[in-house]
């Protein structure tokens, strides 16, 4: 068996071969050599305001159907397509209302697709689970509401049962699709309280598995179909788990399971799960062990990053390959000589130094879709028959951007002021010298569990483009170490935090890659309180700030926004900043004004309710008062980061020009 594997491996990567180069001559054919050749020129703005309108591909059990998600380019309209895979023909076409969108997709059989409504808030952040579940037959002609609040009929909407009056969402799929959907859902009116159904996509016919008095949980059910565990936030943001014996939920010891316990699958002989843990509060782990938590196996981590990535086999699902979240994407095997181990390996090494990930096979394993990208290209999508070992690309994420145009991405570690380790993404400019150049500081969102990766950036590659040396640093918060690394950002966003990334700055210019006269800094959503929270506390290091969608005053937040309109988002709210006035006052950059020492670039949604447009409002006046240098740019219609194209355009626009005002022009490109 392995012999034959590795005499077809042979043959695979002959066949890739023969498809790159074919594509390879196929571009060529369509593309001018200026556009292909490897540049420094500056690119239009367009090219990075764009966002990509074909995403969420899942390959249907049978192997024969794709469904893929299609926006138009405004982010206000779209459309589940199913396309025939034998030709590419459109199968069905469900368009869905305005600013609505299929949320994370899933075939539940041959014939019938499962999907939760999600609203678009801004390009910020992703998409709000609005609570609402369909289901839609494969040609597009009988739709059924599962569970929501809107049930109220039309074309799309189909009363099986009441005003629900509830929230509901997907958490899983029987193992052999049989056109079933587990979904959990939280009544409205009833805080603490979280129920499962099975429920039937072909009719919308429900049948309760479990009901527990703890909102937020998340359920994995067993192969039999009973709900085995429950686990999640609850109401006041603790992190709980349990397990379901002799129909009594019981709740997890905390030693025993550690700081975190998430159940992923089961194994195929169904007497064990797999699981993440954070046994220590330190990266996550990936193990398995026995149902009763006995007889636990590490089968993955990683001392300075959280397992990542997870790589599963065709049905039944086996986990074979993780990608820790650190650096540059490499695999860690847990099998080598397994067989998609091995089919893994041969494509990594065809589209190297492109990292690749597994989406889905279908149920027999005879097909798989998989994933090509890099810090230089915003990905491809591929189809290959894994008993031929034929790949057909499907389709590009942004087929308008050529990656030769594109800077790379650097890991990079340091140590804080205070000798915590930390890491980061340096992204230098194109044919520029990687010393002494004008840098811009870029504090990613969240800020929790959010970390800034070596995976394509639009910021920072518009950035980049222009001359820019771009400095990313995962900050105490940040995800991807474990859970005592984001709770150390914990009621520190304006101290802590602020510091980490003051001392990345210091960092990049004692490794004399940052010219210390020409630095800006500029952040979206928690970025945007960033950037003007590092001038306040490091005077005179920078050279000005932009804040788009940023939170400026923080006692707002208990009043103002989507974030505290939930009993958990209250808790999140006093776990995160405290409820001190005086403290939350002292770490507001409104209430601070005075101190800013730069010129500020404010940019906002008017429909924010994320960051509430009131605290941006609340941030000009305060500059205002204080007699401070600002620009201004506010737009009617969009939310919590821009989606429109033409918006993003001249956001991008005048912010090239705020920062060639301020720290000059980018650094020409080096002489050869």
């Amino acid at each position: 068996m392995s012999i034959h594997f590795t005499r077809t491996l042979g043959a695979l990567s002959l066949v890739l071969a023969s498809i790159l180069v074919t594509e390879s001559a196929m571009a060529s054919t369509t593309t001018t050599p200026q556009a292909q050749a490897i540049t420094a020129a500056e690119l239009p703005v367009s090219t990075f305001a764009r966002h990509a309108t074909l995403g969420a591909p899942r390959l249907s059990p049978d192997g024969k159907h794709l469904l893929v998600r299609v926006d138009d380019a405004s982010g206000r309209e779209h459309t589940l397509v199913v396309y025939d895979l034998s030709n590419m023909h459109i199968v069905s076409q469900l368009r869905m209302p305005i600013y609505e969108l299929p949320l994370d997709p899933e075939w539940a059989g041959n014939d019938w697709i499962v999907l939760e409504i999600g609203k678009h808030m801004g390009s910020l952040d992703k998409p709000v689970n609005t609570g609402q579940v369909i289901s839609t037959r494969i040609d597009g002609k009988r739709q059924h509401y599962l569970y929501g609040w809107n049930n109220q009929g039309g074309d799309l909407r189909t009363q099986s049962h009441g005003s629900d009056e509830g929230l509901g969402y997907i958490v899983g799929l029987p193992q052999v699709p049989n056109n079933h959907v587990y979904v959990r859902t939280e009544p409205f009116g009833h805080d603490n309280q979280s129920i499962i159904y099975d429920i039937n996509a072909e009719n919308g016919v429900r049948h309760q598995l479990a009901q527990m008095s703890v909102a937020g949980m998340s359920f994995l059910v067993a192969p039999d179909g009973h709900a085995a565990y429950a686990f999640g936030n609850n109401a006041d943001f603790d992190y709980v788990a349990y397990r379901q014996i002799d129909n009594r939920w019981q709740r997890l010891s905390p030693k025993k399971v550690g700081d975190y316990f998430a159940p992923l699958a089961y194994t195929p002989d169904h007497q064990h799960i797999y699981a993440m843990v954070n046994p220590d509060g330190g990266p996550t782990q990936l193990v398995r062990e026995a149902l009763d938590g006995s007889g636990r196996i590490v089968l993955a981590s990683n001392q300075q990053a959280s397992v990542g990535d997870i790589q599963w086999t065709a049905p039944p699902l086996r986990p074979f390959a993780v990608i820790p979240e650190a650096g540059i994407p490499q695999p860690v095997f847990l099998d080598p000589n397994a067989k998609d181990s091995k089919l893994y390996r041969a494509l990594a090494k065809t589209f190297a130094p492109k990292v690749v990930d597994f989406i889905n096979f279908d149920q027999d394993g005879g097909k798989l879709l998989f994933f090509v990208s890099s810090d230089r290209d915003p990905g491809t999508y591929y189809l290959i028959d894994t008993h031929t070992f034929k790949v057909r690309k499907l389709f590009a994420v942004a087929p308008w951007i050529n990656p030769g145009q594109m800077a790379a991405r650097q890991p990079f570690q340091f140590k804080a002021s205070d000798g915590t380790e930390l890491d980061g993404i340096l992204t230098f400019p194109l044919h520029r010298a990687h010393k002494n150049l004008p840098m811009v500081l870029v504090p990613h969102g969240g800020p929790y569990g959010i970390r800034d990766s070596w995976d394509f950036d639009e910021d920072a590659q518009f950035l980049a483009n222009r001359g820019y040396l771009v400095l990313q640093v995962n900050y105490r918060g940040s995800g991807g170490r474990g859970v005592k690394f984001e709770n150390a950002g914990f009621g520190k966003w304006g101290t802590r935090i602020q510091q980490d990334l003051i001392d990345g700055v210091k960092w990049a210019i004692a490794q004399h890659y940052a010219n210390p006269g020409r630095i800006c800094v500029y952040g979206g959503s928690f970025g945007g309180y960033s950037a003007l929270m590092t001038v306040i506390r490091a005077p005179h290091l920078f050279k000005c700030a932009i804040g788009y969608a940023g939170v400026y005053d923080l006692p707002m937040m208990f009043k103002e926004g989507n974030i505290q309109s939930t009993q958990s988002g209250k808790s999140y709210l006093a776990a995160v900043l405290g409820t001190d006035p005086a403290v939350l006052d002292a770490n507001s950059p409104d209430k601070l004004a005075d101190k800013i020492d730069v010129p500020v670039f404010l940019v906002h949604g008017k429909d924010d309710h994320q960051a509430p447009y009131d605290g941006a409002l609340a941030m000009r006046k305060a500059l205002k008062a204080a007699g401070k240098p600002f620009q201004w740019l506010a737009i009617n219609g969009e939310g919590h980061g821009f989606y429109t194209e033409a918006h993003r355009v001249e956001l991008l626009t005048q912010m090239q020009a705020f920062l060639a005002k301020y720290i000059g022009p980018g650094a020409p490109p080096a002489k050869h």
